[in-house]
């Protein structure tokens, strides 16, 4: 049964190498792209099912023993992680149907879409930190193609600052790979966190480590984030939701995974590290979110808030910060998508992204702007929906690890989130408007189902955190706890 944690990789894989060949016929690159999607989440779906009851399952492919071999291990973050991926990819692809454009889909969209699924599963699957890379790479191909597709000059001038700072990040993941197996002589994640346990985390190890943190804050955003908001703001909308759901976190997730299983041993360098980035990108992001009055930049800036909140919980290192930070990671995921469709969605409706030259929509589109308001309240962590658990478990995990600085500008930026958001629904929905239906730079026929999808995935994870909380539980056991990890990839069990 081991073998199913391979399948979330080879699914989208096939599915988009058979979709190239069949470049022109575009109904059966959609109905195969849902298809693969629908089958990479039942799979996560039956991963979650098998952790829950024997724990992490890995797979050593080719008969190679770890730490020899390549390994694909799957534990409940995981799995979480795969499930909640698929179905802001499957929401993306549906609201691409009817928005990316005849152009943009006979120029191999579908393909590059799976192919940038497959990275991201193969990311938070791998057990081994050199095929990190590899499906980072994999990710970052397809993202290059996909943030310039269209070739718009917009496109063109993100694009190439996108692809410079990823290119010179990539090049920083490989110095650290070489001194890392220079230094330890494996690049087995579970092995690693034996050696490094046996070996002490010394001055050498903490530096690489430092270096391996500042490779994926740049794939993350974490403070060094100034390509981010122009990036993440150029492609079609579909391309821009996925982005800000799924690629910065698994970032996140490398940091997690990372800092949780092998740099764990000088939590007072590498964690408090952590959470000053954490605290300087939480500034940062609001304060760029409260200063526009651009629908793209104040959508994009609050990705960067996002991140920062995430991996507070991380540098205070204790299990109500970790539950918070998974729990706000998967609301993260869900509510990026589902903001950025509708903010996307405002400026197909009225042509324009500058909030003055917008107002009342919600008098011509009522359910539209109540979904953009829940959506609002769930971003800003507003019981009773999705954020509200996860920031009060990290503010609670920052305030018993001693860190009352970080929890305080958490806090503080959710309230300049709040209002970043709200700007938003203010000026842009209530009010009087000139707009009328014949005005509309174009029509939201078809958009709102996947919108609605996200949009009752965020009210469920506030109102039924309760079904969700036995998976995170499970999953936060996992990462304050390494030796479940290596046991399940080597056998030893410390």
């Amino acid at each position: 049964m081991n073998n199913v944690i391979i399948l979330p990789i080879i699914i989208p894989i096939i599915a988009g190498m058979v979709m190239v060949i069949f470049r022109k016929n575009i109904p059966f690159q959609r109905f195969l792209g849902v298809i693969a999607l629908v089958a990479s989440i039942a799979v996560s779906f039956v991963l979650m099912e098998q952790i829950k009851v024997n724990g992490p399952q890995s797979l050593q492919l080719g008969g190679w023993e770890a730490p020899f071999g390549v390994t694909m291990v799957a534990d409940m973050l995981s799995a979480l992680l795969l499930l909640i991926s698929g179905i802001v990819a499957l929401c993306c692809l549906f609201y691409s149907f009817r928005s990316i454009g005849r152009s943009r889909e006979e120029h191999y969209f579908y393909p590059l879409f799976l192919f940038l699924i497959t990275g991201v599963n193969g990311s938070f699957l791998t057990g081994d930190i050199f095929n990190l890379f590899v499906c980072f790479e994999v990710m970052l191909v397809a993202s290059y193609v996909l943030i310039s597709l269209g070739g718009e000059r917009v496109q063109l001038r993100e694009s190439l600052k996108y692809i410079l700072i990823n290119i010179i990040s990539s090049f920083l993941f490989l110095v650290g790979i070489a001194y890392l197996y220079a230094t330890l002589g494996t690049l087995n994640m579970a092995d690693l966190s034996l050696r490094v346990e046996e070996a002490g985390q010394d001055g050498l190890i903490t530096t690489i480590a430092i270096v391996l943190l500042t490779v994926f804050s740049l794939k993350a955003g974490l403070f060094l984030f100034f390509w981010l908001p122009g990036s993440y703001g150029a492609p079609p909308t579909a391309v821009s939701a996925v982005f800000a759901a799924l690629l910065t976190k698994v970032g996140i997730y490398a940091i997690i995974r990372m800092f949780t299983l092998v740099f764990y041993h000088e939590p007072q360098v590498t964690h408090l590290l952590i959470g000053i980035l954490a605290a300087l990108t939480m500034l940062s992001g609001a304060i760029g979110a409260v200063a526009y009055w651009d629908i793209k930049k104040i959508l994009t800036y609050n990705v960067i808030v996002g991140v920062g909140f995430i991996l507070a919980g991380l540098a205070s290192f204790n299990p109500n910060g970790m539950t918070g930070s998974i729990f706000y990671l998967i609301h993260d995921m869900i509510v990026k998508a589902l903001i950025f469709l509708l903010g996307w969605t405002i400026i197909h409706l009225t042509g324009t992204s500058k909030l003055r030259n917008i107002s009342g929509l919600i008098t011509l589109h009522p359910l539209f702007g109540w979904m953009f308001f829940i959506a609002a309240l769930s971003l800003a962590g507003i019981p009773p929906f999705g954020g509200f658990l996860g920031k009060v478990l990290i503010t609670k995990g920052t305030f018993e690890a001693g860190y009352f600085w970080l929890g305080g500008i958490g806090l503080l930026t959710s309230l300049m989130v709040l209002y970043s958001i709200m700007k938003i629904f203010m000026n842009g929905f209530l009010g009087d408007t000139e707009l009328t239906e014949e005005k509309e730079k174009g029509s939201i026929k078809g958009l709102m189902w996947p919108i609605s999808i996200l949009t009752a995935l965020t009210i469920f994870l506030g109102l039924g955190a309760q079904g969700v909380q036995e998976y995170v539980n499970i999953a936060v056991d996992g990462l304050m706890n390494p030796s479940i990890y290596i046991e399940a990839v080597i056998g030893v069990n410390r």
